[in-house]
């Protein structure tokens, strides 16, 4: 196991390896004279309130102005929340991001008037402005994804006030967030050979991977007593945020806080209820997996604790940055050059911010928007795990670049529907590459389980986050409080359902909701396991057809941005995703690589 080590303070971390932020702000001072001039100009949009079905100038106009006021909204506030999540213990840096959602908040309140006004301008003058204003054109589809929620759209004075009150709304997730990343002390643990571990996010991962069973779990219950001790505290926020998105639903006349949250994206509910149907028919696999797991293990009794070591044995199969990024490039020339490109100026122009320092937000993401660069935040360890977080950050930056350089500001972003699927076609290109390039069975067994591992994380552990999910906001919107035992009870009783009887009893996975940042993010996760499926399909496609037709489609699919309807821009890409076909495929695939570790495992296991 890679040793740890004590994490640097910021200011130690060596250029190279931490991002560009010059690229959108050469200093800080650039960033609040942006913020001041941004400010100044809030008040010309209500130089357009009230007259917008006066003309189609009018409302080309105020289209125009608020879209480019977004823009350079989404700049300063891209800044101030990279900078805030390089150090999160930096008080200036709270206080910039802290500034920018405030101006956020302003500027949603400035414009809320402006859907509300859309929809009372009849369906035929919009016919007829779109018809003689030529400039009006390229905004069609927006439009059209306007009125198509009519019903739903408020008053404009209604709407302000729901706007106005975002600050509020969005207390208890700021509330998790800070408790989750800054405020939470993690104690010390020690390893087999007395050495002493200082827990964080980023390394309680690298515990949980680790053959040393005692360390799993010790690192296991140390964490789950600190969630333990501020468990009254994540329901109050968890139950507060989901009274949040369910009164916004019913004030939206949305018959559920689902239908609200999918609705959004154009996303049938069907989506949502197929996944959870086809996961639970196979269910089976999951608990085979785990079986297996025990074997090789080769324990009386497996816990959740068990779960992410590699059950072959300690991993062969490093890389260094410098080895991963070597790697990327190789598995992922499938795509072309055009793609490869892009990957090469993520590496030079410095995208990525690398390692873990302290103060640092956990985990990783891809953030940007219009006008910066897709910047990427990691915590790297040099392991397979990071190698595939590596992969999965390039598939949505790169597909933020393609879109940006393809669409304009309007259409210049995707949905969340959309976004999971390129960085999980990047996953199974990685895995395939790893199978066709490794030929030792010790090594393949490795690629073979984290495959697995990555599966049971991406698509049964993500539904089964869904599945949570929806539950609770049911419940809420029935009036059951959502308190601590009641989540935690739900929560071990749905986990018993995932993993199967193979797993024995853990008291502390009843606390595994309250550590999970998705359950703030209003129905996200189901999309993580929708688009490893799709993902699967489209990986399949790229790599067996030798005609190229299959990679057009998806650069499509890359570059559309949201100028057409998630399902519509899927079915470019030639993956129809309104049907359970594709879901079905991930699992005939998981199958087949279980089957391979099966028959390894049972020559292992038989020597």
């Amino acid at each position: 196991m890679s040793d740890f080590k004590k994490l640097p303070k910021r200011k130690d971390v060596p250029e190279k390896l931490s991002w560009n932020l010059k690229n959108i702000f050469e200093t800080d001072e650039e960033f609040y004279k942006a913020y001041e001039e941004l400010e100044q100009k809030i008040t010309r949009i209500s130089n357009f309130k009230g007259k917008l079905g006066q003309s189609s100038d009018f409302l080309l106009e105020s289209l125009e102005c608020i879209l480019k006021i977004s823009n350079q909204l989404e700049t300063i506030y891209v800044y101030a929340h990279l900078k805030n999540d390089q150090d999160t213990t930096n008080s200036i840096y709270q206080a910039m991001f802290e500034q920018s959602s405030l101006l956020a908040t302003k500027i949603s309140e400035s414009t809320s008037w402006f859907e509300p006004e859309v929809l009372e301008i009849p369906e035929e003058t919009l016919k007829i402005f779109l018809k003689e204003n030529k400039d009006l054109n390229m905004y069609q589809h927006f439009i059209d994804q306007l009125t198509s929620s009519r019903k739903h759209i408020l008053t404009a004075e209604a709407e302000s006030l729901l706007a106005g009150a975002r600050e509020i709304f969005g207390a208890s997730s700021k509330t998790f967030n800070v408790l989750n990343n800054a405020d939470i002390q993690f104690p010390i643990i020690n390893d087999k050979d007395g050495k002493e571990i200082q827990l964080t996010h980023g390394i309680y991962g690298q515990v949980m991977e680790s053959t040393d069973r005692l360390l799993r779990e010790a690192g296991y219950k140390a964490l789950y007593k600190v969630y333990q001790g501020l468990n009254n505290t994540f329901s109050s926020t968890l139950s507060s945020h989901v009274k949040y998105h369910n009164y916004n639903a019913t004030v939206h006349h949305y018959k559920s806080a689902r239908e609200a949250a999918l609705a959004a994206g154009h996303i049938p509910e069907a989506v949502y209820d197929t996944l959870l149907t086809v996961v639970d028919d196979n269910l089976f696999l999951l608990h085979r997996y785990v079986k297996l797991r025990k074997e090789l293990l080769s324990v009386n009794e497996l816990h959740m604790y068990d779960m992410y070591t590699p059950i072959m044995g300690e991993a062969t199969l490093k890389f260094t940055y410098d080895e991963a990024k070597e790697t990327v490039l190789a598995a992922l020339k499938p795509l072309g050059d055009e793609y490869l490109a892009v990957l090469e100026k993520a590496f030079d122009e410095r995208w990525i911010d690398v390692i873990e320092n302290e103060g640092k937000r956990s985990g990783a993401y891809s953030s940007g928007a219009y006008s910066t660069n897709p910047y990427i935040l990691l915590n790297w360890h040099d392991s397979l795990n990071h190698l595939y977080t590596l992969v999965h950050e390039l598939g949505h930056s790169v597909h933020s670049y393609f879109t940006r350089k393809n669409q304009p500001y309007v259409y210049g972003d995707y949905s969340i529907f959309l976004a999971e699927i390129a960085s999980t076609t990047n996953e199974n290109l990685l895995t395939e590459y790893l199978l066709e390039t490794q030929t030792k069975p010790e090594i393949r067994a490795y690629i073979l389980n984290h495959y697995l591992d990555g599966f049971k994380g991406t698509i049964f552990r993500q539904t089964q986050f869904a599945d949570f999910e929806h539950f609770i906001h049911e419940e809420s919107a029935k009036g059951t409080p959502l308190t601590a035992e009641f989540l935690n009870q739900a929560y071990k009783k749905l986990n018993e359902r995932y993993y199967g009887s193979d797993v024995s009893e853990d008291s502390e996975i009843a606390y595994e909701w309250s550590r999970i940042p998705h359950f703030y993010y209003n129905y996200y996760v189901y999309q993580y396991s929708t688009g490893f499926s799709a993902a699967t399909a489209l990986a399949d496609k790229i790599l067996k057809d030798k005609s190229g037709k299959s990679l057009e489609k998806y650069l499509i699919y890359l570059k559309s941005g949201s100028s057409d309807y998630p399902i519509d821009v899927m079915k470019k890409a030639g993956v129809d995703m309104t049907k359970k076909s594709y879901i079905q495929e991930a699992m005939n695939i998981f199958k087949i690589r279980l089957d391979e570790l099966e028959k390894i495992a049972s020559n292992k296991l038989t020597k």
